[in-house]
């Protein structure tokens, strides 16, 4: 019997993997100019005033694709469900009322169990999307709205399956998430309260207070600290930085590596008789302690004109009682 690994070791993978990627970031880019279109624009505006939920369905592959698109409007804001369109001839057309707006996927336009849900959804009142690669099939023809991924090169050898359809459908999909939750203000708060659970739920629900270093990890120097006891402070502490607070304890700045760096170029390294005063950074970026971590990343991230790495928490007083470093942001939060 052959060694199966001798074949595996034989055959040309990396050139089929990046052939397969060229293929399908080709699709997708060429996706532009649907997602840019007036017809994409008049089903963002369907999905957004409805006042029910987008209901989607198609069958085999083109249902899993829905099925994922369901779930991620579910996730940022959009009412959403799969219907499954044999189901839906055996009961399950109960879970569509008026109000709604269907969502249905078919590559070929032509699914007859796809089709067949057109009659039910007009008899309900439902406008209905379709989102095909066959602008002029049947499907096509009877929908509201058509989204034409247009003809589809599936992949060499088995154009058979349909894999860059799938794709391609997914990130319309993907498209019309985010465009929706970006209408609606959808925010990190929003996102952490529908997903309380698991993993997940644990990192988006953290708040600052969670991660931040406080007490006898917080670097703190007042402004008129020898420089060089304050590169000690910010050795000790390992966060890139130190609080700078006025002699009312108030935050009147920041120490970073960066500030020492271009202070030693400055003076050519002496720096005995200089004050953190003298060089520090004025007007500290700051966060309350009981934000969510994700907008404190978000914060650091889009930070004008440049992203920082630290954020300073202070009190009601204007006194710091806390520094959170982005890494802090990425951590894994630990089992409950």
């Amino acid at each position: 019997m052959a060694d199966p690994s001798e074949s595996v070791q034989q055959a040309p993978i990396a050139e089929w993997a990046r052939q397969i990627t060229a293929a399908e970031s080709r699709s997708i880019s060429a996706l532009a100019p649907l997602c840019a279109s007036l017809e994409f624009q008049r089903a963002v505006a369907l999905c957004l005033g409805c006042r029910g939920r987008v209901v989607i369905s198609g069958l085999g592959k083109s249902g899993l694709a829905g099925q994922r698109i369901a779930a991620s409007l579910r996730s940022t804001g959009t009412a959403a469900l799969f219907l499954h369109p044999v189901e839906a001839a055996h009961g399950d057309l109960g879970l569509v009322a008026r109000g709604d707006v269907a969502l249905l996927i078919s590559k070929s336009g032509e699914n007859p169990e796809v089709f067949g849900l057109i009659p039910l959804f007009r008899r309900i009142g439902v406008p209905i999307i379709a989102l095909t690669a066959a602008g002029g099939s049947e499907i096509a023809r009877s929908a509201d709205l058509v989204l034409d991924i247009g003809p589809v090169r599936e992949l060499a050898p088995l154009p058979e399956v349909p894999i860059v359809s799938t794709l391609l459908f997914q990130t319309v999909g993907d498209v019309l998430t985010v465009v929706l939750f970006r209408l609606r203000g959808f925010t990190a708060e929003d996102f952490a309260f529908l997903h309380p659970g698991g993993i997940l739920g644990r990192r988006v629900t953290r708040r600052v207070r969670d991660a931040m270093h406080a007490g006898d990890e917080l670097p703190l120097v007042r402004e008129n600290t020898l420089l060089t006891d304050a590169l000690v402070e910010i050795m000790e502490k390992r966060l890139g930085m130190t609080c700078v607070v006025g002699p009312a304890g108030r935050l009147e700045g920041v120490l970073t590596d960066g500030d020492l760096k271009r202070i030693l170029h400055r003076t050519g390294g002496s720096i005995q008789d200089l004050r953190v005063g003298e060089v520090m950074t004025r007007g500290a970026r700051t966060i309350a302690a009981d934000e969510l971590l994700v907008t404190a990343l978000a914060r650091m991230e889009n930070n004008q004109p440049s992203a920082i790495t630290s954020l300073v928490i202070v009190d009601e007083e204007g006194c710091p009682e806390g520094v959170l470093h982005i890494h802090d942001c990425l951590k894994m939060p630990p089992e409950r």
